[in-house]
């Protein structure tokens, strides 16, 4: 399972580009990586450990800005077409790290 974290947040003033920055650090710290510019994404084993990362973005909210949250499966993400321009990208393989159940 995969879990996405999809935001706009505001950017106009320092004040607000450090929250910004400081919430794509925080939910990096928590095993998400960029997917595009406001899109992080983490894989997750199972639903129930989807649900403790889901838990925990929800308490880096900021609180000004638009943040969403989505789970897909492993199966839905492994559907996504990815391109470049017109040019076809690479098909992503599945999770580069090691999970052991």
């Amino acid at each position: 399972m995969w879990v996405l974290v999809l935001f706009d947040l505001p950017t106009e003033t320092k004040k607000e580009r450090k929250v910004a920055a400081d919430f794509r650090k925080k939910i990096m710290a928590d095993g998400f990586t960029r997917f595009q510019f406001s899109i992080y994404l983490r894989h997750c084993p199972s639903k129930e450990n989807a649900l403790v990362h889901i838990k925990r973005v929800k308490s880096l909210l900021p609180e000004v800005g638009k943040i969403g949250i989505m789970c897909i499966t492993d199966k839905q993400f492994g559907d996504m077409e990815i391109f470049y321009g017109r040019k076809p990208g690479n098909k992503n393989s599945g999770p580069q790290q090691l999970e052991l159940f």
